[in-house]
């Protein structure tokens, strides 16, 4: 690993931001989470994440399924079907979105250790994917 300043490399491209463009955004990581623990149907996911619209869900997982990180198959089936399933390169960011979780888990001791509690905290998912009461 090239060791030197943390900076964006404008000519080469920042590895952090493309990491970003692939899986930033509020609810991505959680989206595949849920995928990767076997919550791989559009409701199921709404159900997992209920603060998140239907709107923005839909558009998460058009973004990850156009980025390749995640497939959509659908059934041939009335009603129609529709799974989705992590990509070989969705499984190769896994490692990422859970060091995302274990630091997650380790900041929320650290945070109620300080007296912040899960209501002072807006749009939180816990560990399992549900929203925190």
């Amino acid at each position: 690993m090239k060791s030197g300043p943390l900076t964006p490399d404008p000519e080469n491209g920042c590895p952090v931001t493309h990491c970003l463009s692939l899986i930033g955004g509020k609810w991505k990581p959680v989206i595949l989470f849920c995928i990767a623990g076997g919550v791989n149907r559009f409701g199921a996911m709404s159900r997992a994440i209920p603060v998140v619209t239907k709107q923005v869900l839909t558009q998460q997982l058009r973004e990850l399924e156009t980025d390749g990180l995640i497939h959509r198959h659908i059934f041939a089936e009335v009603p129609p079907r529709v799974e989705y399933s992590l990509t070989e390169r969705g499984r190769s960011v896994l490692p990422v979105v859970q060091a995302m979780r274990d630091w997650g888990l380790s900041d929320a001791a650290v945070s109620a250790a300080i007296g912040i509690t899960p209501d002072q905290l807006t749009g939180v998912v816990s560990h399992t994917g549900h929203a925190a009461q």
